[in-house]
């Protein structure tokens, strides 16, 4: 059964209540700050609340494990327009501790892929286009590396503002605890 039919429910009441009257804001991010984050579940609530953001403060850009594969990609895209359209002065990448990115294997999700009824051809098209399982797919020993890793392809970037700072944080997803990785990256050797 779906949940189309539960959340639609939830909604009317939401707005029949005028509840979003709590979250009113601008497209303009307050703080000036985007936020580069992964979808971990228990991120949702948590990462604005240890910041201490409210709805407008920041522009949030979400995918599994923080993690920049292209940069020319949709979360490369998303930092340009926060960036360049939306205010934001700064960057901060926030990786957290037991993301499942570090438990990804490449092979075993391309396994998985046929299983649920993914034409093998259609794996080997891609690969033979360019499209290398082994690094769209790829995860990270250590929250920190994948961190760096998006930090470096961020600051590298030729469209990215040399002027704005990339900071690169990881957060411990039970307490919130935030420990920074790297304040502006630029300053780094």
């Amino acid at each position: 059964m779906s949940i189309i039919p539960s959340l639609l429910e939830f909604n009317q009441k939401f707005v029949e209540e005028k509840r979003y009257e709590a979250y009113l804001t601008d497209k303009y991010t307050e703080k000036k700050v985007a936020i580069l984050t992964c979808m971990d579940t228990r991120l949702i609530e948590l990462l604005p609340k240890a910041l201490g953001l409210k709805n407008g403060d920041a522009k949030f850009i979400k995918n599994a494990g923080a993690i920049l594969t292209q940069p020319f990609g949709s979360a490369m895209r998303s930092i340009l327009v926060a960036v360049y359209e939306l205010g934001a002065r700064e960057v901060i990448v926030i990786g957290h501790h037991g993301c499942g990115m570090t438990e990804i294997d490449p092979d075993r999700m391309v396994r998985k892929f046929i299983e649920n009824g993914i034409d093998p051809l259609a794996i080997k098209t891609l690969e033979n286009a360019g499209i290398r399982m082994d690094k769209f797919l790829r995860g990270f020993d250590r929250a920190e590396e994948g961190v760096m890793h998006s930090v470096r392809m961020i600051r590298r970037h030729p469209l990215f503002p040399q002027a704005v700072p990339v900071h690169g944080c990881v957060m411990d997803p039970e307490t919130g605890k935030l420990d920074v990785i790297v304040e502006d990256y630029r300053e780094e050797a």
